[in-house]
């Protein structure tokens, strides 16, 4: 039997992040992963490789439809598919191989194989083959994750239905693509294979695109994608597809209740995820699940097995990396002895479309459901003249604010950098900054960040000079 003080189980963002604090904290360590490599979902098949094929995709379309105005003239351009891919995966290469380095650095031992629990103080790792380790620690914290989830009449094939993990591994440029779900997987999907002449149309359920954030954020990025080529089907209900062997076809209902469908290529479906604990043995522990097949934790995130913790996509909440490894320094500095906190409502979320969505805090509808009074201070990207120099002018930033105190309640960015520049939202509203206070520092000229700093001026009531 290998005793450990901690074990982790999953290597993705929250698990490798949670290893390695724990390390750190003097705590002998194990983290176990089932894949032959370190990162999880986000590392392999999500964050990073997606990521990696925006920013491709993003200078291909700026080459296509930016450069001459610049003066770059561009003779026989075209897009190498496989060498696209192929940059995609040598990033994920270079990724993984840090987190190797970080575990051999940290004394972190690595297990591979199938975790599943004995008891509440037992594991069993099943190898590659079939060897099975004996494993005992204090602590556990599971961090398993989210796989794709599927709606009825929907059946993942991985061929031509399929998920953004089978999309970041196609061997050839597909023609058409359906894709089923229009939160953020599915818009950053659209984003990469529109930009590189793929035909896109988006079917979702609902009355806008990422529903979850503000309205205005999701209108304006509707009508972005409108301009890029993609059709955007709205309130639109799927209920079944097929392999037909070279295409798929897609049946919904629009929304006069007739019945449509589409054909494409490849339909990939992209209508969120779900909690990852298949065969994890939770069952021969005192942990809980809810009915959505998540793990019941307390404010501490303990399980009710008090020795379990769990963090990251499997007890739900935002399913978000940067989430995972809050929740993954939280677990390890409590275990500690430490009594740090987690605010979630100051947890970002981005969308890595161009231009970018990002927001945190509460959404107007939010706010108007609540009937919280607050004040709104809007700013457009096309006032900017950075964003002019760069021919980013599209998008704004919103702040809504309290009237009474000037307390940041929320900030909605859709523009250029807008993933960058929410973190100054964050740290504003973290720290409780006021907007008064935060509209008077000083931002450099001319940059993309004084478009915040307008908003921030028209909501505390002040006039802007640049309006």
């Amino acid at each position: 039997m290998e005793q450990f003080d901690i074990v982790v189980i999953g290597s993705g963002p929250g698990g490798y992040v949670a290893a390695i604090r724990a390390a750190q904290s003097g705590y002998k360590t194990a983290i176990i992963e089932k894949y032959s490599t370190l990162g999880g979902t986000c590392t392999n098949v999500g964050c990073i490789p997606t990521k990696a094929l925006l920013d491709s995709t993003h200078h291909y379309h700026d080459a296509l439809h930016k450069f001459e105005v610049q003066g770059i003239d561009i003779q026989g351009l075209k897009l190498n598919f496989k060498q696209l891919y192929k940059r995609k995966s040598e990033v994920v290469t270079k990724n993984t191989q840090g987190l190797n380095y970080l575990m051999k650095k940290n004394k972190i031992s690595v297990i591979q194989g199938l975790a599943a629990f004995k008891d509440d103080t037992t594991l069993h790792v099943t190898g590659q083959d079939g060897a099975i380790r004996n494993i005992q620690a204090g602590k556990y914290i599971i961090a398993t994750g989210s796989k794709p989830a599927t709606i009825s009449g929907v059946v993942l094939d991985k061929k031509r239905i399929i998920t953004s993990t089978e999309a970041l591994s196609l061997e050839e440029q597909p023609k058409t693509m359906v894709i089923i779900g229009g939160g953020v997987i599915g818009v950053e999907m659209a984003s990469i294979f529109s930009r590189i002449g793929t035909k896109v149309t988006i079917l979702e359920y609902a009355d806008r695109l990422i529903p979850t954030m503000d309205s205005e954020s999701g209108i304006a990025l509707q009508k972005l994608l409108a301009k890029e080529g993609i059709e955007i089907l709205l309130k639109q209900s799927v209920f079944k597809t097929e392999n037909a062997g070279d295409t798929a076809k897609v049946w919904y209902k629009d929304t006069a209740g007739q019945e449509q469908s589409l054909t494409a290529d490849y339909i990939l479906v992209a209508v969120g995820r779900k909690a990852y604990t298949d065969q994890l043995g939770l069952e021969n522990t005192k942990v809980q699940l809810d009915k959505r097949g998540m793990i019941v934790v307390n404010e501490a995130l303990q399980t009710t097995a008090p020795n379990i913790y769990a963090i990251g996509d499997v007890i739900g909440g935002a399913m978000l990396a940067h989430k995972a490894e809050e929740e993954a320094t939280f677990v390890v500095e409590r275990i500690h002895g430490g009594n740090p906190h987690i605010h979630y409502d100051r947890i970002p979320s981005v969308v890595y479309s161009w231009p970018e969505v990002a927001s945190v805090g509460a959404t107007e509808e939010e706010l108007k459901k609540k009937q919280v009074a607050y004040n709104v201070g809007k700013f457009p990207f096309s006032a900017n003249a950075r964003a002019r120099a760069g021919m980013d002018t599209e998008g704004f930033v919103k702040v809504l604010v309290d009237p009474k105190y000037g307390e940041i309640l929320g900030v909605h960015i859709v523009g250029a950098r807008a993933a960058d520049l929410i973190a100054q939202a964050v740290t504003a509203m973290e720290f409780e900054i006021t907007v008064n206070e935060v509209g008077k520092i000083s931002y450099a000229h001319p940059t993309y960040a004084e478009v915040l700093k307008e908003a921030y001026i028209l909501a505390s009531g002040q006039p802007s000079v640049n309006i």
